[in-house]
């Protein structure tokens, strides 16, 4: 479908929002590709959290636009990317931590540096800092000739090295988070803002760095109600945020059209949205929703109280130019799509992003600027910890 919420980021590498799924053909089947299966992979491998991160996520650029690629072919683009010295390298460096058997619950299974400093995130800490800690305890048990660890140890020891390394608050979001790996609720994270805010980015992001699986986008509700419900019955849903305005039957008499024909289609999505919030909360299962129609007042986030832990924010982009300049270059980049007219329409979209930030105002959601991309998502994961860190009865000592 052809969306004008298609993400878009604040800060340099920024992700965007994918396309079509590209598909790796390993014999006769298919799967899609995932970046994240690929930083895995090459940490296994012993290259460097940093590095893995920054091969993986050029090798999705390059084969972005092709529907099949090979785990050949992908082999091939590692290598050329990464360099055969980094390879050689990489293999040199036994990957000594399988060795290492972490239990819980009775059961146990190899540990990994890669997916200890994947869960270290939650500290909002650097990736490469993650990982650089990750590889001190791992190296730390192995000197004490550790075989055997229990998963609570292993929490232990890595709450103390944030808490060493990084500082007492940094250590403390880690304990939080880990808390809700087994909630007795759920945690529901809405990002809302304009189109090319960077927030189904920022989204994308902070469901990885936390390990939450359920994300999606009000593009995504939005599309199935436009199936539901026909352009005569509800003409809003069928248009553009920031065009919905021209399907009002009296328009012209508004004091703000554009205004008012976008909170007419949010408030519509808005159904939508609530039907996947109950049952997120239904399933207990954490959930990140993005998109333009998430709005501060339409979903009644205190009426969740008692069944999960809701958190709305919104993102913007406060420099108008930034905007601009956003829109420029997805237009260079993807330019296989159907053609948008953001930036003709570039006042409307300012227009409702006033609205969202004075509705924000109103009902106390907080605003994140994505000036930079890294650092909207650090502030992202420490505004939901430190929330959830209040919301519950948080005991360091017994979280140990």
């Amino acid at each position: 479908m052809a969306e004008e919420e298609t993400g878009g980021g604040g800060g340099e590498a920024r992700p965007r929002k994918p396309g079509p799924k590209t598909l790796v053909a390993d014999g006769p089947a298919q799967r899609p590709f995932m970046r994240g299966i690929m930083v895995h992979s090459l940490l296994g491998k012993g290259m460097s959290f940093e590095e893995a991160y920054r091969v993986a996520s050029s090798v999705r650029e390059r084969v972005r636009s092709r529907p099949v690629v090979t785990r050949d072919e992908l082999r091939a683009l590692v290598g050329e990317v990464a360099g055969p010295a980094a390879l050689a390298d990489a293999r040199r460096e036994p990957t000594r931590g399988s060795d290492i058997v972490v239990t819980a619950r009775g059961r146990g299974a190899p540990f990994s540096k890669g997916f200890l400093s994947q869960s270290l995130l939650a500290a909002a800490i650097d990736p490469t800092r993650a990982f650089e800690v990750a590889r001190e305890i791992e190296e730390d048990l192995l000197r004490r000739g550790v075989r055997e660890i229990d998963r609570h140890e292993l929490r232990r020891l890595a709450y103390r090295a944030i808490h060493e390394r990084v500082g007492a608050q940094a250590a403390e979001r880690f304990l939080v988070w880990r808390r809700y790996q087994d909630p007795d609720k759920p945690v529901i994270l809405l990002l809302g803002g304009a189109t090319g805010a960077g927030k189904t980015a920022l989204a994308q992001e902070v469901a990885h760095r936390l390990g939450i699986a359920g994300l999606v986008s009000t593009d995504s509700i939005r599309q199935i109600m436009r199936i539901m419900l026909s352009k005569d019955l509800v003409p809003a849903i069928h248009a553009s945020s920031y065009d919905a305005w021209r399907a009002l039957p009296d328009a012209a008499s508004l004091e703000d059209p554009v205004v008012e024909g976008f909170r007419t289609m949010a408030a519509t999505v808005s159904v939508g949205v609530r039907a996947m919030i109950d049952r997120a909360v239904a399933e207990n299962a954490s959930l990140i929703i993005d998109g333009v129609s998430l709005v501060p007042g339409l979903v009644d986030v205190a009426s969740y109280h008692d069944r999960a832990h809701v958190i709305f924010l919104i993102v913007a982009t406060l420099d108008p130019e930034a905007f601009a300049g956003r829109f420029a270059a997805r237009a260079r980049e993807a330019a296989e799509r159907p053609p948008h007219r953001y930036l003709e329409n570039l006042d409307a979209i300012l227009r409702i992003q006033d609205y969202l930030l004075e509705l924000a105002e109103q009902h106390g959601v907080p605003i994140v600027d994505n000036v930079s991309f890294d650092r909207s998502v650090t502030s992202i994961i420490r505004h939901v910890t430190e929330t959830l860190r209040k919301q519950g009865d948080f005991d360091a000592a017994a979280l140990l």
